[in-house]
């Protein structure tokens, strides 16, 4: 399966090992962390790009696997972050975050 299409999807993609290498990003999370280095940042450890207590809650998701999601907002955009733990064959790989930018207001809806 051909994956060219997440280079340039809207939405930046972070992935890393199950140590917090960065393995890889998409062209908006290297536009996105182009402050902390951008591209630089591929082969980094995601552990040393954070403060406590932010490293330490990483630390623990990526031992015991646990996604993490919540919203933020900087610079005057709000966005959805989830960061969830990827597996190769099965067998646990790392953690993908996905950084969505979403509108400050927008519908709910209840599917039944």
């Amino acid at each position: 399966m051909n994956h060219e299409w997440i280079k340039s999807f809207p939405v930046a993609i972070t992935v890393c090992d199950i140590h917090g290498t960065i393995l890889e990003m998409n062209d908006k999370a290297i536009y996105v962390f182009k402050e902390d280095g951008g591209e630089k940042l591929l082969g980094k450890n995601l552990l040393e790009c954070h403060p406590e207590p932010a490293r330490l809650q990483l630390a623990e998701m990526l031992r015991t696997e646990k996604p993490n999601y919540y919203t933020i907002e900087k610079h005057g955009i709000k966005k959805l972050i989830y960061q969830t733990p990827w597996y190769r064959d099965g067998i646990y790989a790392g953690f993908v975050e996905l950084s969505l930018p979403i509108p400050s207001e927008m519908p709910h809806f209840i599917r039944t």
